[in-house]
């Protein structure tokens, strides 16, 4: 994430300068990128792009224009955008974190079938990013959602036990990350992939 703060409003530079250093560079260039990926789509310019897009809330649109989500991690920023109703999440493949102690607290599946799993830390990741991007298409919060969603290995839904609500799943390894998205359409989702390293389109 470089070099795109200058396409962001006067509005969320007075957001940003209420943040932490490290969040105000995030939330800048998360939001740039994201003005300048609809203004290709939209063929507008960025700063004419109608985005509501508050820290740690869903980015909208106005009615009519589609549904966009994003995500990030240290090195990476993914945008999606669609007509219909989307959520999409990236991690980093070879991320570091507590698995075994995630999968007992939240009753992930690979640690309930298969506790010996040489797979089990690559399972687990994948779970999690999954149900991520189903939050985040539901418009939901990890600390209320994450343990209502059920997770259908070798499957492509998720289900929200206490809603009752379905949704599916498309997931693949890009290099070093692993992406998530989810949609409620029962027809596979088909998108295009703009993939930018330091503002090149790759």
């Amino acid at each position: 994430m470089k070099g795109m703060r200058e396409l962001v409003t006067e509005n969320e530079l007075q957001i940003a300068s209420m943040l932490t250093k490290s969040r105000s560079d995030v939330f800048l260039e998360s939001r740039g990128y994201i003005r300048r990926s609809l203004a290709n789509l939209f063929n507008s310019s960025p700063l004419d792009i109608p985005l509501e897009a508050n820290p740690s809330k869903p980015p909208k649109l106005p009615k009519g224009m589609g549904n966009i989500s994003l995500s990030h991690c240290h090195d990476a920023l993914i945008i999606i955008w669609h007509s219909e109703k989307v959520g999409i999440d990236i991690e980093r493949s070879d991320r570091n974190f507590q698995y075994k102690d995630l999968a007992k607290k939240y009753c992930f599946n690979s640690y309930q079938l298969n506790q010996s799993n040489t797979n089990l830390k690559k399972d687990i990741l994948n779970q999690w990013s999954a149900i991520e991007a189903a939050i985040k298409l539901d418009k939901g919060s990890l600390a209320k959602d994450l343990k209502e969603w059920k997770y259908h290995h070798n499957k492509t839904t998720l289900i929200h036990k206490k809603k009752q609500f379905q949704v599916y799943m498309s997931q693949f390894n890009f290099l070093k990350w692993t992406i998530s998205i989810a949609y409620d359409d029962k027809k596979h989702l088909t998108y295009r992939a703009i993939i930018c390293d330091n503002s090149e389109i790759l």
